[in-house]
């Protein structure tokens, strides 16, 4: 039985933060993207891992965070003539939009305010700061955070992951896959129009720290620009082509199919029809087979689970 998950950054401004010129077509969506994106989970049924920066969860804040161990000027965003909006800067009632909907959405973090985990300069000391700052802001808000994906997909610092409470990651998508995201634009157009290979099915492991790494096997919003204008009149939107594919390999097979996003991706109607689109095919699939859609943190504790030192008990008896 396979089974599909759906995570999701949900950064609001703080994706951009640390841009010189951030994607202004994106930040000016990201909220409605938000609303849009919880509205299509509820109306197909699709139970998604929300990683929400932890700054989101505030409700207000000075701009300095002066506890915080972070590098000289990186709140400076948050006050003067240039800052960021609020609208970018707290969630302002979107997570309770998650909490109030009727599917069984799991809330996770991304970081408190969108620091690279793997980025050579981040110290075990800012990354540990990262990670209880936006637990601690979770916890005022009702939510015990399990999972976490992190920022870029920049892998590092796991220990902060497990000394603060995290269960389960999101893995980069496997690195010996010959159809890996740095393909160039004539690849993927190949991909789109001329291979029958689907992305990746993967596995969930845990690793040494007790962590389970859910990796992923495709970004929904990884083939735009001139990839996508190219494949389009041929094939339909690839993005598209290559979900069904990921879920329908999923329903065929005994693994998981992960697909991820940001909200600030739904940036024009197209982008709204893509989600739609995969949406559709899924509820289809799901109609007709055993295949699940879950979260990382169901699939987590399922792995922990299964992998759990067995009791035995002191008379030779079976443990109860």
């Amino acid at each position: 039985m396979g089974t599909v998950v759906l995570s999701i950054d949900a950064e609001l401004g703080w994706g951009f933060h640390d841009f010189a010129e951030p994607p202004r077509d994106r930040l000016a969506s990201a909220r409605q993207g938000w609303q849009a994106l919880v509205d299509l989970c509820a109306e197909y049924r699709v139970p998604a891992t929300w990683a929400v920066v932890g700054h989101l969860f505030l409700d207000d804040c000075d701009g300095r965070h002066r506890d915080h161990p972070a590098p000289p000027g990186w709140f400076d965003h948050e006050r003067g003539p240039d800052r960021m909006s609020r609208s970018l800067r707290f969630a302002d009632g979107l997570i309770d939009r998650i909490d109030e909907s009727d599917v069984e959405h799991e809330i996770g973090i991304h970081t408190f305010s969108h620091v690279e985990m793997g980025a050579p300069e981040t110290t075990a000391t800012q990354a540990d700061a990262e990670l209880s700052a936006a637990v601690d802001a979770a916890r005022v808000h009702g939510v015990e955070p399990r999972s976490f994906v992190f920022p870029r997909n920049n892998v590092g610092h796991l220990q902060a992951l497990s000394d603060n409470g995290i269960t389960c990651f999101r893995g980069t998508k496997p690195t010996d896959d010959p159809r890996a995201d740095g393909a160039g634009a004539v690849d993927k157009v190949a991909r789109a129009t001329v291979s029958d290979a689907g992305p990746p099915l993967v596995r969930a492991r845990r690793n040494s720290l007790g962590l389970v790494n859910v990796p992923a096997s495709l970004y929904l919003f990884g083939f735009e620009g001139v990839a996508r204008s190219v494949a389009e009149p041929f094939v339909g939107d690839p993005v598209a082509v290559q979900a069904r594919r990921g879920i329908d390999d999923a329903a065929a097979a005994d693994g998981i199919f992960h697909m991820w996003l940001h909200p600030n991706n739904l940036v024009a109607p197209r982008d709204v029809r893509r989600l739609r689109s995969i949406f559709e095919h899924l509820a289809r699939v799901r109609a007709r087979t055993d295949l699940q859609v879950r979260t990382m943190g169901e699939i987590a504790a399922d792995v922990l689970a299964d992998t759990a030192p067995k009791r035995v008990a002191t008379d030779g008896s079976d443990p109860a």
